[in-house]
């Protein structure tokens, strides 16, 4: 019996700690298949639409490489070939979708968007990130750390940086579930909302995960497994790019802040992409006006052994394979483990 068949994954919360554990597992599976050049065509016959309301270089092509190896095909449909309720509401275009199209991933703003696709097309529907959440990284961030250290058991990991939004909510609450202790360094205006610290503390009560969130840099990276950044400002978002810039300098990911760990064999994630030189026209910009180098993550920092983020971003691939395989083909999943 497949325990997952037929179910969306729009939020963390949508499934438990062994469900998320068992997707972890299974995208540690499936990379193993494909390094071997195994076929795995879970989804062989599936259409696949791939709704995106903001670009994307890793999450398009994460699902499409995912669904051309399963035996899918799939869609994709940017902001410029579809309604998004403009001119059709969500309702009706779910409708449509799902009339046509076996699984249906959606990358935009709204939450709401995601969950109407789900609630009204009658398809499995995955989150390929909102402003609010981001769970599809969330299972390629866990497996990185399970290859890493073997185990998740017992791991901190600290993000710091702007601690409001998608990936540090999804970080907090992802982490809260599985038990793993989780650390955010944020500024207090960038400190998660309340809504979701309630949710985090709610999961750690029941996992036994350390929850904490401070403005204090230092005390959020002592005794760290794992530091994780993002970008200061998030797409789409209207900022003060001067004021954000000074108020998250002093939560930089560089060799200081990563000696202040305490741990020799702390490693560094970040989602991308990631303003560490001035080889983007954006980042060359924003770095000449203060005078830096590098925005949340120094160059020597990024480039160093620590730093496992292309490890990651190919994870991307085979956790979205996982959660795509489970939820819309039939493989077989023993019942014991849940």
């Amino acid at each position: 019996m497949n325990h997952f068949y037929g179910k969306s994954f729009l939020k963390e919360t949508d499934f438990s700690a062994a469900e998320i554990n068992y997707l972890i597992d299974f995208a540690i599976h499936l990379k193993s298949l494909k390094q071997q050049n195994i076929p795995h065509q879970y989804l062989a016959g599936k259409n696949i639409a791939l709704l995106f309301e903001k670009s994307s270089t890793r999450t398009r092509s994460a699902f499409t490489v995912a669904a051309n190896d399963l035996g899918a095909h799939p869609e994709f449909l940017g902001k410029n070939d579809i309604q998004f309720g403009n001119k059709e509401s969500v309702a009706d275009t779910a409708k449509v979708l799902g009339g046509m199209f076996d699984g249906i991933e959606f990358r935009g703003f709204k939450q709401k968007t995601v969950a109407d696709l789900a609630a009204y097309s009658g398809v499995p529907v995955w989150n390929g990130l909102t402003d609010d959440w981001h769970p599809t990284q969330m299972i390629a961030d866990f497996m990185t750390l399970k290859e890493h250290f073997g185990s998740l058991e017992g791991l901190t990991l600290t993000y710091v940086g702007d601690g409001r939004n998608n990936v540090a909510n999804s970080l907090l609450v992802t982490g809260a579930i599985l038990g793993i202790n989780i650390h955010i360094g944020a500024p207090n205006e960038l400190q998660p909302t309340a809504s979701v610290l309630e949710i985090a503390q709610n999961a750690a009560a029941k996992s036994g995960a350390q929850i904490l969130v401070t403005e204090d840099v230092t005390a959020a990276v002592k005794n760290a497994d794992a530091l994780y950044t993002d970008v200061w400002v998030s797409m789409g978002e209207d900022v003060d790019y001067d004021k954000r810039i000074t108020q998250l300098l002093p939560y930089q990911i560089n060799e200081d802040l990563l000696a202040q760990t305490g741990k020799e064999e702390t490693i560094v994630l970040h989602c991308l992409p990631a303003f560490h030189d001035t080889q983007t026209t954006i980042g060359a910009q924003l770095l000449k006006s203060h005078h830096l180098d590098a925005l949340e993550i120094t160059d020597d920092v990024f480039q160093s052994t620590k730093s496992v983020v292309f490890q990651e971003a190919a994870n991307r691939m085979h956790a979205i394979k996982s959660i795509m395989s489970v939820t819309l083909g039939k493989p077989f999943i023993p019942e014991s483990i849940f």
